[in-house]
């Protein structure tokens, strides 16, 4: 499919979903539930996942869409599919931090090749254009005019003084263990895909992931970060992360800007 055609949509997508998100965001209360794997989801999570997927079948009927919140979605085998996380970083959400994302992206042969990521509380949008160059536009959003943007990319970094991005929600001793084999100058908290983001803004340089994450979780910010020049690998032996893999699972991975000489896991 064109990317002219897909980036359109899924950018008016991501910011009529961070829409009803913050509708529900700045309501008084909403419920807390869990899922069969005991992470949370609220009614946010679920409208945002359903207006994204009417969406994207209305415009591309026959394309495979995998949704965080939609478990018939699980079984699709393809290389090239829509993969979307409607609010990624539920527990920002839920504790009220803002650190959470609207996230759709396109994989083609098992490579995120287009991807958005909206984060509707910090007032930013970023995504990769027709060209696959990654921008950030600049608010106020509207979801049928697009604004100013501005192509964004890596910093270069300094070995010296390496600025690390982490998890606020996901941060245990191996982390911490693997980070200190670098020096760093800075350790920043983000949660959600953000921290890809900042990674191709130049605001960080690396972004080392021990835990378990989801291919929703992370395919619009890869993009995005591939589109500003960046790279993710496997933390184990520093291949490209790919998509399309077994049940849409990620091993470990290291989002880092070129120029970082990897440490060994």
């Amino acid at each position: 499919m064109n990317p002219a055609e897909i980036i359109p949509v899924i950018r008016q997508l991501a910011i009529e979903a961070g829409e009803k998100i913050m509708e529900i965001y700045q309501s008084d209360d909403f419920e807390v539930q869990l899922k069969s794997d005991e992470s949370p989801v609220t009614i946010a999570d679920e409208t945002a996942d359903k207006l994204i997927y009417a969406g994207l079948r209305a415009a591309f009927p026959d394309a495979p869409i995998v949704t965080e919140e939609q478990s018939d979605t699980h079984t699709e085998q393809a290389k090239t599919f829509f993969i979307v996380d409607p609010l990624d970083g539920t527990k920002e959400f839920i504790h009220r931090r803002g650190d959470f994302t609207v996230n759709i992206a396109y994989v083609v042969d098992g490579r995120p090749a287009l991807g958005v990521v909206y984060a509707p509380a910090k007032d930013r949008l970023f995504y990769t254009d027709e060209n696959g160059q990654s921008v950030e536009e600049s608010g106020p959003f509207m979801a049928d005019t697009i604004g100013q943007v501005t192509p964004i990319s890596v910093s270069t970094p300094d070995m010296d003084k390496l600025i690390v991005v982490a998890s606020k929600s996901h941060r245990d001793q191996a982390l911490e263990d693997y980070i200190a084999k670098y020096n760093v100058a800075d350790s920043r908290a983000a949660g959600s895909s953000l921290k890809f983001c900042l990674i191709a803004t130049g605001e960080a340089d690396i972004y080392p992931r021990v835990g378990r994450t989801m291919e929703w979780d992370t395919a619009a910010g890869h993009a995005v970060l591939l589109g500003a020049g960046g790279h993710v690998v496997r933390y184990d032996d520093h291949t490209p992360l790919t998509y399309g893999k077994n049940i849409f699972e990620n091993p470990f991975f290291i989002a880092y800007a070129p120029g970082i000489t990897l440490e060994k896991a």
